[in-house]
């Protein structure tokens, strides 16, 4: 029987493509014809969860209170333990009662937040490039999106004042990111000082990711927007663990800030799920009050791979900047080929998998991302592939041997 007359809500409809799951598919039919893949994809860190991390979750498993049902808001140890942590990094205080909330994931709680938020018809504020849920979240809510067209040019941070008034006048949301993926670029403390006082003069809800807190270089440390006065009256700020703690299939994250947002979030989760496993937020607790010597390994694991990379791309003619956090590469696209084009060319010749930029949204067109989820001498191994096959960049186009 034909099932031709179901179809998908017009939310789901209006969603572009995904590209990651477009990726998936190309990389299995590469694997089944024998290719050997470095994958440098997606955003999933590789090596194993820190082991007091493993070991905390085992013991939480073997107390039968946690295999209930969880608190609706999560446990009060774990909210305790985010609001310690926070307190600790940036000397912002939060009550742990209202003001923070553990999540699936910081994608859930992202995603979430504009279905709980946005009517349909309500402008958001999205830059372009931004990581997809930013824009697919308020499209699934029937939001129109405003794209921020983010240039190099001007570091890729976003230039408030090209926004049209009458927009800023009707917008409701802004959704922003810094340290960025999938730029890796980074934000100034002015810059917040510059987006909270446009916040609060167009009455506008500010929500920033920042899930790369912790993954940064060369002394740099990423400013929450918490830490700025008056923040806090109209704005909230995502975290994940997935990314420092190496925690990315556990779906871990959480919200702070804003009491009166977060409770609308809190009401909207409510209805729709029961919350993280408690087991799981036993080991989140371990993960966030890690040693600074933890946090100190993966910072440079990920600084090696980047001064790695950076410096053989460099030899291939590619110009890239050292990226202050983030695990990414921003690279452009050799003139003459678009993002999609030259991540399927690398896939073919190479079997190095890259992210074409226009997953990010228009904004990303000519560009790809690399994730430096490899060791070196897998990364080395990919810039072998890259020489062996002549791809480098030229002012012209790809060449291909």
């Amino acid at each position: 029987m034909s099932l031709s007359w179901i179809t998908p809500a017009e939310r789901i409809q209006k969603l572009p493509p995904y590209v990651f799951a477009r990726l998936d598919e190309l990389k299995a039919k590469a694997r089944e014809q024998g290719l050997d893949l470095i994958d440098l994809g997606m955003g999933n860190p590789d090596g194993a969860t820190p082991q007091p991390v493993i070991e905390a979750a085992m013991q939480a498993l073997q107390n039968p209170a946690n295999h209930g049902y969880p608190p609706f808001e999560g446990t009060a140890n774990f909210r305790k333990a985010i609001t310690k942590w926070y307190n600790r990094r940036y000397n912002v205080v939060l009550d742990p009662d209202s003001e923070a909330l553990p999540l699936l994931g910081s994608k859930e709680g992202l995603g979430h937040l504009a279905i709980a938020y946005i009517n349909p018809g309500d402008i958001v504020l999205v830059p372009s490039p931004s990581y997809p849920v930013h824009f697919r979240g308020p499209i699934i809510a029937g939001g129109v999106i405003h794209n921020i067209t983010l240039k190099e040019e001007n570091d890729w941070l976003i230039d408030l004042s090209s926004i049209p008034e009458e927009v800023a006048q009707k917008a409701k949301i802004l959704y922003f990111n810094y340290p960025s993926n999938p730029t890796a670029a980074t934000a100034p403390r002015e810059f917040f000082e510059e987006i909270v006082a446009f916040a609060k003069k167009y009455e506008i809800l500010l929500v920033h990711d920042l899930c790369y807190a912790e993954l940064a270089f060369d002394g740099y440390q990423p400013t929450s927007l918490l830490e700025i006065p008056g923040a806090k009256d109209i704005g909230v700020e995502f975290h994940t663990l997935s990314k420092t703690y190496n925690m990315a299939g556990w779906r871990v994250g959480f919200v702070v800030g804003n009491r009166h947002i977060i409770q609308g979030l809190r009401t909207l989760k409510t209805n729709l799920d029961y919350g993280i496993f408690s087991a799981l937020q036993t080991a989140a607790e371990t993960a966030l009050e890690l040693p600074d010597s933890y946090l100190q390994e993966v910072q440079t694991r990920y600084r090696t791979r980047r001064d790695f990379l950076i410096d053989g791309l460099g030899k291939l003619g590619w110009n890239i900047p050292k990226s202050k956090a983030t695990m990414y590469l921003w690279v452009r696209c050799p003139v003459g080929m678009g993002s999609t084009d030259f991540a399927l060319d690398v896939l073919q010749k190479t079997g190095v998998v890259v992210t074409p930029g226009n997953a990010f949204g228009p904004g990303g067109e000519g560009y790809v991302r690399i994730s430096l989820i490899a060791d070196c001498d897998r990364l080395g191994e990919a810039l072998a592939r890259f020489k062996q096959a002549g791809i480098c960049y030229q002012q012209e186009a790809v060449v291909s041997v």
